[in-house]
């Protein structure tokens, strides 16, 4: 969930080793329990302890029952997570023969926040402050004035809130950096992850509080991958922030792209007070959905995203955690370093994501932003790509989720991770901003902002030229908000970002359409039946079969080749064509006029297998008239979770799964009916181009997803075509662009951001 980066400056000057040493946390001695040495208190499901190191301690509950036991670690700290909400827990902690008991303490829940006194007692200035949360732990938080101003007295100001795991709070100016006028230390700037807070709010007159998540940077605690305790520190920092003298109107907008958007539905769900509004760029609706899609372990992005976690949580070094709090400890912040105290007793994170066990609904649902958002009342601004090469592009399932909230505008289109903050959703992102946090008529980016948003543009594709902002000429702040709210539809789809008259793969779309609702309500379904020979048709062929021998490791993991970069404008895919044995295809006939496909699409399929399981994958593409493929998307589906699918949930479009239990798939030979959830579609099949659906081991189509298929080559699937159809939301009446997509000169990729060409290559059975 990383994105933009930019080139580094200077290095870190290095500190002696007794200045790093004298900043040390130094371990309690075990022999004796000296005053202050033992203490405990409760926070969002969880016990936090300071003990010797190496003492044993047992965590009781207020009926005398032992609940957890564990060992204090070298920085004299324990934390038990998962614990029962209630209070008469305590300790008892163990070392040389001695024990010692805590006094009693209360495990809140999320839904006991503190009284606004408690809110109103904060008082944040320029720079890196640490603000209290509820339970006694301080986030680091560095509050940034809009671009030139340099007091607080200047305010009050709109004000917006990052609230990001990744070095976020770093107290550097990101924004000096990129203006060339930085000269502090390079390894205090935030990370260029966070640029939305850092860059892009401050250019465009808001301030912005840049809040680091519990357990990393500076931030004290114990970190909780989207745990409880990230939804309250995010009320308690809303509600504290809010209520500074320097906020305007003293509410506040939650923003952010990747990392920093998925953390806003958490918190919005709990619906603080002071919170105008939530602006999530490129998030993804649920971890499952991203670590496991389709139920198959995806060892590449997620697995390499959450190593890095792992390590951002460690207490900071010169070669753990986050580089910026240790440098930040270096200068002398001993808030910093005290705060490191609990870093080594974050939740593991192989207790929530599991790479080889079924979805566990009571670690996944809490973090679930697909579950927070029916609880959202505020504003959203919600923007995201179908192609993205890090979350995914199953984000789109919180557009019904957000149903309750009458004033959502989504933005959904081709295109990668960076492609959210493309010119023409950027232009949209500032109206929603001015009117729902400042509570003012839009207003056009200064010339300077115009330049640095063109600068930040040409890192995705090529500069692009930004839309006129929504509503900056209305006369009164009234008749821009019934203006904007009365013309931005619900659900503006970008068909061809990319394929504009900007140039080939510019961030800019072809042509748009707006709908009320996503999946459209207007899609009709239109299926089609695989067929004999390849065949894609629109009647139902008599009863055969076909068959194929998955080999996950035909093709290459990725659909990345050397150098690859996802914002280029013409990426270096290498996503290569299908082996003969080891796939199925089906085709259309040249399609007589275009087909527009809006919304997530049904595989259905009877299924034999030789394999007790089977991964699969359907990739949807589409076939020019000049023999080049693009490709669209794609479905994931392990067969043995077709048991799983929740009826109730599912539609014509789009299979509902559990994915609470795996079974075996029947060793008679029988056939077992498989819908492989086909992940959302926003595009327009020309007339004369031919519909592509192909079924295969998982793998090879995405540029960094790779897939770790537990299912060895040898074993044979059988599909049975005269019942088995792809069923794609049609939607009609779409103005379509006159020029389609085309492949670069090399046949890598197409002008559509995101989505790559290949040489057309019939599959074994001939489609």
């Amino acid at each position: 969930m990383k994105n933009i980066r930019f080139k580094p400056t200077a290095g870190i000057v290095a500190l002696s080793g007794a200045v790093i040493t004298a900043l040390s946390l130094t371990p309690l001695a075990p022999s004796a329990f000296a005053a202050g040495a033992v203490s405990a208190f409760g926070s969002m499901d969880a016990a936090y302890l300071t003990a010797p190191s190496g003492s044993v301690a047992s965590l009781y509950n207020a009926r005398n029952a032992l609940v957890a036991t564990s060992t204090a670690d070298v920085q004299n700290a324990v934390v038990i997570h998962e614990v029962v909400p209630g209070s008469g827990y305590y300790f008892k902690v163990t070392a040389d023969g001695t024990t010692v008991q805590t006094s009693s303490f209360t495990v809140q829940s999320q839904l006991q926040p503190k009284t606004q006194t408690f809110y109103n007692s904060t008082s944040l200035h320029v720079g890196l402050n640490y603000i209290t949360m509820r339970d006694g732990v301080t986030l680091a938080a560095t509050v940034r004035l809009p671009y030139g101003k340099t007091t607080l007295a200047a305010g009050p100001f709109p004000t917006l809130i990052e609230y990001s795991g990744y070095g976020t709070a770093g107290p550097g100016s990101l924004l000096d950096q990129e203006l060339g006028n930085y000269k502090g230390n390079p390894s205090l700037l935030p990370d260029t992850a966070t640029i939305v807070g850092a860059v892009v709010a401050p250019l465009s007159g808001f301030a912005t509080v840049s809040l680091q998540m519990r357990g990393t940077g500076c931030s004290g605690g114990a970190y909780d991958l989207f745990g409880p305790s990230e939804a309250t520190d995010g009320y308690d920092a809303v509600q504290e922030i809010s209520a500074q003298p320097w906020v305007l109107h003293h509410k506040v907008g939650l923003v952010g792209i990747s990392y920093s958007g998925i953390s806003e539905f958490a918190v919005a769900g709990l619906n603080p007070p002071g919170l105008a509004s939530i602006a999530p760029l490129s998030p993804t609706e649920d971890l499952w959905s991203t670590g496991s899609p389709g139920g198959i372990y995806n060892s590449g992005f997620a697995a390499s995203w959450i190593g890095a976690r792992i390590n951002d949580s460690l207490p900071s070094s010169a070669t753990t955690g986050q580089p910026w709090a240790w440098a930040e400890i270096q200068t002398g912040d001993q808030a910093c370093l005290a705060n490191q105290h609990f870093h080594n007793q974050s939740q593991p994170i192989t207790t929530i994501w599991n790479s080889s066990a079924p979805r566990l609904t009571s670690q996944y649902d809490l973090r679930s932003p697909v579950l927070w958002a029916p609880k959202i009342k505020v504003p959203v601004f919600l923007a995201g790509a179908l192609q993205d090469e890090q979350v995914g592009p199953q984000w789109t399932s919180l557009i019904p989720a957000l149903a309750n909230d009458k004033k959502v505008f989504v933005t959904v289109q081709n295109g990668t991770h960076g492609d959210a903050l493309d010119a023409d959703v950027l232009n949209r992102w500032l109206a929603f901003n001015d009117l729902y946090v400042a509570q003012q008529i839009p207003t056009s980016p200064s010339i300077l902002a115009a330049l640095v948003f063109k600068g930040l543009d040409a890192t995705i594709g090529g500069t692009a030229v930004i839309p006129n902002v929504p509503q900056i000429g209305a006369k009164t702040y009234a008749q821009a908000l019934k203006g904007f709210e009365s013309t931005q539809p619900r659900v503006l789809v970008n068909f061809d970002n990319g394929s504009s008259s900007q140039g080939f793969g510019v961030g800019a779309a072809s042509y748009s359409a707006g709908f009320t609702a996503y999946p459209p309500t207007n899609a009709t379904s239109s299926p089609l039946y695989l067929g004999p020979n390849g065949t894609l048709l629109s009647t139902a062929p008599a009863l055969s079969t076909v068959s194929y021998q998955p080999n996950p490791r035909s093709r290459p993991d990725t659909s990345s080749g050397p150098g690859f970069s996802a914002w280029a404008a013409a990426p270096n895919y290498n996503w290569t064509p299908l082996t003969s044995s080891g796939s199925v295809g089906f085709i259309t006939p040249a399609l007589s006029k275009n087909l527009s496909v809006v919304g997530p699409a049904s595989l259905n399929i009877s299924l034999r297998s030789t394999s007790a399981d089977t991964d699969l994958q359907a990739t949807i593409s589409e076939v020019l008239p000049n023999g080049q493929e693009i490709y669209v998307t794609n479905g994931f589906f392990r067969a043995g979770y077709g048991g799983t699918l929740q009826k109730a949930k599912s539609t014509v479009f789009a299979p509902s799964y559990s994915f609470l239990s795996e079974s075996a798939l029947p060793t008679s030979g029988a056939f077992t009916s498989i819908r492989i959830p086909i992940d959302p579609i926003a595009f327009t099949f020309r007339q004369g181009a031919r519909l592509r659906v192909t079924i295969e081991a998982p793998g090879g189509d995405r540029p960094l997803w790779a897939f770790a298929n537990t299912y060895v080559a040898g074993a044979t699937n059988t599909i049975q075509l005269h019942a088995s159809t792809l069923v794609l939301p049609v939607v009609a009446n779409i103005q379509v662009a006159s020029t389609a997509p085309v492949c670069s000169a090399n046949g890598s990729t197409s002008s559509n951001r995101g989505q790559p060409c290949r040489t057309y290559l019939a599959s074994g059975n001939g489609g």
